[in-house]
């Protein structure tokens, strides 16, 4: 069973027979290095921290945490371009031979493949490299016990300053902590009994954890798509509209911004739900990506599904939630 590893989903590669201009792309993007860390940092935790989070316990853990993947690129990296370099390799095409974080390979698998763009890669390096990562408590005693060498994270400490309280910030806070939810419990499933036993904790699990972070959020938190399977996530044709706008923007090659709308005293938010390799195995094309006993046991749960035929990088649904506008 491939599964996560490594470095989860945020850096596509830097060819090897192509001068590395990372430095100078930022630059063409006008901007400034706390800027650019600033975007790096939040795409790492809106994106990465899926499998890499650093509030995972080391038992219960889908993949390493960043800290660990900073560290051992840094051990071969002499320079920033090297060190960015070396994993844009790793994830141009990811496998066991390239891997350097062998004992994560082994405990994880290869982590599945989805396209970013040059200016995220930039950005989450740039915060890698420059800025320390935040690490579970119990990071610098295994590394240490594990490698034998002590253990002080390189960079500067990031200063937080004001606290992002726009709409957008707080919608995207909520989608990112209920997809933590979910895709801890998801991603630990297929890891210990599969693909087959991961469809039965979606359809006794999925609804029940959505609304359960809802109760924290005191938010209305829903997740649709125009292909559902569940017909408890079928999208209005409002919602419709909004995941062939972010359709157009990903196949464009933009990043999608979330949409927020205002009524009274509360805020609409919509974000897209993107596909990556892994989704593929329960979403891809049958005979494909999908095993046939897969799909059999898809139908005795959702007999009308509509959610397979997708590739990597396109929009599955959308985050669709309802919170108190509290401006």
């Amino acid at each position: 069973m491939v599964l996560i590893s490594g470095i989860l989903l945020f850096f596509t590669a830097c060819k090897k027979n192509k001068e590395t201009t990372y430095e100078k792309n930022s630059e063409e993007h006008g901007l400034a290095s706390d800027e650019l860390a600033k975007k790096g940092k939040k795409a790492m935790e809106n994106k990465c921290y899926l499998c890499h989070n650093p509030t995972s316990s080391e038992k219960n853990r889908i993949g390493p945490p960043m800290p660990a993947i900073k560290a051992r690129y840094l051990k071969d990296a002499s320079t920033k371009e090297e060190f960015m370099q070396s994993i844009g390799h790793f994830v141009e095409k990811p496998s066991k031979e390239k891997a350097k974080l062998k004992g994560a390979i082994k405990r994880f698998g290869i982590m599945p493949y989805q396209k970013y763009s040059q200016e995220e890669i930039e950005a989450i390096a740039h915060f890698m490299y420059e800025y320390k990562i935040e690490e579970p408590d119990w990071f610098k005693k295994h590394w240490q016990e594990n490698h034998g060498d002590n253990y002080e994270q390189t960079g500067k400490k990031w200063n937080e300053g004001e606290q992002e309280k726009d709409l957008a910030s707080i919608g995207l806070n909520y989608a990112k902590s209920t997809k933590a939810q979910l895709g801890k419990n998801l991603m630990g499933a297929i890891q210990k009994e599969g693909v087959i036993h991961a469809l039965e904790f979606c359809n006794v699990r999925a609804m029940p954890l959505t609304d359960s972070m809802a109760t924290v959020h005191n938010a209305t938190i829903k997740r649709v798509s125009d292909k559902n399977r569940n017909p408890a996530n079928k999208a209005s044709e409002k919602e419709i509209e909004y995941i062939q706008k972010f359709s157009q923007q990903i196949q464009a090659g933009k990043a999608p911004q979330p949409i927020v709308e205002e009524n009274g005293n509360k805020a609409n938010f919509y974000y897209p739900i993107v596909t990556n390799d892994m989704c593929l195995k329960c979403h891809g094309d049958i005979g494909k990506q999908i095993q046939e006993e897969t799909y059999d046991k898809i139908l005795k749960f959702y007999p009308e599904d509509k959610a397979i035929g997708y590739d990597v990088n396109q929009v599955r649904g959308i985050w669709s939630i309802e919170f108190n506008n509290k401006n």
